[in-house]
């Protein structure tokens, strides 16, 4: 199989940073390139056209075009014929594309289209109750009604996308996956480990304005109890603040911000190291659709206590192999996270659960299996 990804973001060297549809995708043609399988990379957004390889891996970046009025379509177009151009080389036999701002709506592309539904615009608006941009909607729509066939990342993202676009399309459930020898079991056990970490963007839609809330009264029952964040700052949309640290560091009270660090963005690399150091990890997230950061925690045997909202039992069951608790219940929350912290047996046992529920359905290898078997029904038929 000859697999293009066509994405705005993909973490690399020379592609730069990029948050969970790039991780995901990354993962998911690592996972390729291991069962034999080729992949093409084609990336947007980028500061010039080239083609350049990494790890076994195409990577075709590709500039916008500028143009006052008709960037985006021309853009577009110019992407169309360069995936066109590979598909006339045999280079590629099928296209995966996210949902993110319709970017394949005016394309045709002469191979099937499979559109994976990582969350759109619109998905994220809609759960974060804030009002779409209607062309980024319109744009959305169309792709996804031009897709061959569509893949959802969880039940939720898609029965939530179906019902926000009036559609009633089929899809098929393939969680992201993770690359498990990257995030394991690490060695170290330390019992008396009070750290609580959260990584991730600090962005309203991640629950992040919650923490201060739920840390302050974790604190209160536990002083020794620290929190660490690792992610890189993002505006606030609601409020208009250029950042939600500022935002967040008032919540803090006094004594409790002493024992707060946030180190900012961390290396992909890094961020094994850092989940092994953690007692705890916690997700309050308000919108994801099968969040990449959860399964790394679980896939290094962490106790996590995060959000119970809609797709969170598609990965979690709730006191088995992770805490759900809705973010907003600060007290509830706190409770939780004290819970793991002073009970080692109960943190090792959901940890250890977790550990399993991830080798057993979340990995790489079996994620691409799914996803490869699944492009071959597409194409076939």
């Amino acid at each position: 199989m000859k697999t293009g990804f066509l994405t705005s973001e993909y973490p690399g060297t020379i592609t730069g940073s990029a948050g969970g549809i790039g991780t995901s995708i990354k993962n998911l043609a690592t996972a390729f390139i291991n069962k034999g399988s080729s992949v093409m990379i084609f990336i947007y957004g980028q500061d010039k056209d080239e083609m350049i390889q990494e790890n076994g891996i195409q990577i075709l970046r590709i500039k916008n075009v500028h143009l006052k009025g008709i960037s985006w379509w021309l853009t577009q177009k110019k992407i169309e014929r360069l995936i066109n151009e590979q598909l006339s080389n045999k280079k590629i036999d099928v296209l995966e594309v996210a949902d993110w701002t319709g970017i394949s709506s005016f394309m045709n592309i002469k191979c099937p289209v499979i559109m994976r539904l990582h969350g759109s615009d619109t998905f994220f608006c809609h759960l974060d109750k804030r009002p779409v941009k209607p062309w980024n909607k319109f744009m959305e729509k169309r792709a996804y009604k031009r897709a061959s066939a569509i893949i959802a990342v969880s039940r939720f993202v898609g029965e939530k996308t179906n019902g926000l676009f009036n559609q009633h399309r089929e899809f098929k459930v393939i969680p992201n996956g993770i690359d498990l020898t990257r995030f394991s079991k690490g060695i170290l056990n330390d019992q008396q480990n009070n750290q609580i970490l959260y990584f991730g963007t600090l962005i309203r839609k991640k629950g992040v304005l919650e923490l201060p809330l739920i840390f302050n009264k974790v604190y209160e029952n536990l002083p020794g109890a620290t929190m660490v964040l690792a992610g890189a700052d993002a505006p606030d949309i609601l409020s208009g603040n250029s950042s939600t640290w500022e935002l967040m560091k008032p919540l803090f009270s006094k004594d409790a911000m002493q024992q707060v660090s946030w180190l900012g963005k961390i290396a992909y690399d890094e961020m094994n190291h850092l989940i092994r150091q953690a007692g705890v990890c916690v997700f309050p997230s308000y919108a994801e659709a099968c969040p990449v950061s959860w399964l790394e925690a679980m896939a290094m045997e962490k106790a996590i206590v995060a959000s119970n909202i809609g797709w969170a039992p598609e990965i979690i069951n709730d006191g088995s192999d992770g805490i759900l608790v809705y973010p907003g219940d600060h007290s509830g929350y706190a409770k939780k996270i004290i819970e793991l912290l002073t009970d080692n047996d109960l943190k090792k046992n959901i940890g250890t659960a977790a550990g399993v529920k991830i080798r057993d359905e979340f990995s790489n290898t079996l994620i691409a299996e799914k996803s490869l078997a699944f492009y071959s029904s597409v194409i076939n038929n």
